[in-house]
């Protein structure tokens, strides 16, 4: 099976921990993962927390990736200005990727015209942007809708990267299964009864975030 690839959109402002758990947690379970962004160099979060940009929002092929990851703070009301990071959110839902978005990081999706109908979590202070978008609010930890995960804030990321990355591994097993001619065994979240989190998880998912996840690499 060919290694999965991740793409986090991110730019300066970003809530540390909402960038740097999922990079480490995805990096753990083997996946690439790469920082794109509106310029080069590094880009800095509210707690000064820094990490290198790979590359520029206008180059991003999404074809090369399999899940996105959009982190909240203040950068997601720098992207959701911008025309590529639109371009690339649009393109990750239209073609039923996984995409896992946390705090303000639903409001790209908002801006790309991507949340009528969709049931999702974010930071209770763009709840009823949510709403007024078409979207039907959960309040919960962590709430799942078929390729999409959504999560309220730093204090949801252990079920928030326990269900992304259990729903990427479901889409690849999917697609595996179906380049070989089977019937896919994958479990959305109308299994649970939209109920968001499923009850069971891969091992792997189970993992213990780093203690030090806050720190400079």
């Amino acid at each position: 099976m060919t290694p999965m690839r991740t793409l986090i959109l991110s730019a300066d402002g970003f809530e540390d921990s909402e960038l740097r758990i999922p990079f480490v947690r995805l990096a753990e379970e083997g996946i690439a993962v790469e920082v794109a962004s509106t310029r080069r160099g590094r880009i800095r979060g509210k707690h000064g927390y820094e990490i290198d940009v790979d590359k520029l929002l206008r180059e991003v092929n999404t074809d090369a990736y399999d899940l996105l990851v959009l982190p909240g703070g203040k950068a997601p009301a720098v992207l959701r200005k911008d025309g590529d990071a639109i371009r690339i959110a649009r393109a990750f839902m239209d073609a039923n990727k996984p995409v896992a978005a946390i705090c303000h990081g639903p409001q790209i999706l908002v801006s790309a015209g991507r949340m009528r109908g969709r049931r999702a979590t974010c930071f209770r202070g763009i709840a009823a942007e949510l709403r007024e978008a078409g979207a039907l609010y959960e309040d919960r930890e962590v709430f799942v809708d078929g390729n999409l995960v959504t999560a309220r804030q730093p204090a949801d990321l252990t079920s928030f990267m326990r269900e992304t990355i259990r729903v990427l591994h479901a889409q690849a097993d999917r697609l595996h299964n179906a380049s070989s001619w089977q019937l896919p065994a994958v479990r959305s979240s109308a299994d649970d009864g939209n109920k968001g989190v499923g009850a069971e998880f891969d091992t792997a998912a189970r993992k213990t975030m780093p203690r030090d996840f806050g720190s400079k690499p």
